[in-house]
C-alpha cells in the first residue's frame, strides 16, 4: 500500500514521543441501503496490519444505518427557526445554525433538553463561557451534520445524524478487521471518539492523534483511514 496524506495534512504526527501513521482510506460515495460491513471488508482487504487502529467517520455508519435526511424531507418548526438564529456557524461545519439541523436536534434529543441548553448557554455566553449549549445537548446534537459548501453530493443537501450504538459497531467491525476500531466525529476544529474498542486513555490518545483532522473537511472521500505505529 502507498502512504499517501490527503491535501494539506500531515502522514504523520508524533504524540507522547510516538510517531503514528495516519493512512487514509478512499472510498466511493457511501448512500443509504448500503451496507457498512461489506463495505469495511472491501475498502480494507489486505490493508490492515497486526497492531493497526482502524477508525472511522461516524457519517458513513450513519448514513448506512438510515439516519440522513434530505432537506425537503425535514419541515422545521418555529421553535427550529427562533433558536438556530443564534448558533454560530463556522466554514467547518454548520451545526444546528439552521432550521433544518436545529429541528432534528430538537426530534433526537428532545425539546426541554435542547431549550435547556439554549437557555444555559445564553447566560453563560455572558461570562464568556462557550460550550456550554453542546456540552448539555449532548452528544446526539453535536454529532448532528448539515450541508457545507465542501459536503460531498448528494449530502450536500441533506442532514445526517449520529449513528446508533458506536460502540456495538466497533465491536462487530473489530471482528470483520481483526484489529482495534473507533467510530469518530472529527473535523478541523476538534472532535471525539463515539464509539470504539479501546479504553479512555486509548480513547483520550486517538483524539490527540487525529487533532488536526488527516481525514479532510471536503470532497477527499475518505471516510476512513489507518493509525498504525510509524
Amino acid at each position: 500500500m502507498t502512504l499517501e496524506a490527503n491535501e494539506g495534512k500531515a502522514l504523520e504526527v508524533t504524540v507522547d514521543g510516538i510517531a503514528y501513521a495516519r493512512i487514509p482510506i478512499r472510498t466511493r460515495v457511501v448512500m443509504p441501503g448500503d451496507d457498512l460491513d461489506p463495505l469495511i471488508a472491501e475498502c480494507t482487504a489486505g490493508l490492515v496490519q497486526p497492531g493497526d487502529l482502524l477508525f472511522v467517520t461516524e457519517k458513513i455508519v450513519a448514513i448506512t444505518q438510515g439516519r440522513s435526511y434530505r432537506l425537503d424531507e425535514i419541515q422545521p418548526r418555529k421553535l427550529a427557526l427562533f433558536l438556530s438564529k443564534y448558533v454560530t456557524r463556522t466554514p467547518y461545519g454548520i451545526g444546528l445554525g439552521m432550521p433544518e439541523t436545529m429541528e432534528m436536534a430538537l426530534r433526537e434529543c428532545g425539546t426541554p433538553r435542547i431549550l435547556f441548553a439554549a437557555a444555559v448557554s445564553a447566560v453563560t455566553k455572558l461570562f464568556g463561557r462557550r460550550g456550554d449549549f453542546y456540552r448539555i445537548a449532548g452528544d446526539k446534537a453535536r454529532a448532528i451534520d448539515g450541508p457545507t459548501s465542501g459536503t460531498i453530493p448528494p449530502y450536500n443537501q441533506a442532514v445526517v445524524l449520529g449513528p446508533t450504538d458506536p460502540d456495538g459497531v466497533a465491536r462487530r467491525l473489530k471482528s470483520l478487521v481483526g484489529s482495534d476500531v473507533a467510530v469518530v466525529d472529527i473535523n478541523d476544529i476538534g472532535g471525539n471518539v463515539l464509539g470504539s474498542t479501546l479504553d479512555k486513555a486509548g480513547e483520550a490518545r486517538l483524539v490527540r492523534i487525529l487533532g488536526d483532522n488527516p481525514l479532510g473537511q471536503g470532497h477527499q472521500s475518505t471516510p476512513l483511514g489507518i493509525i498504525r505505529k510509524a
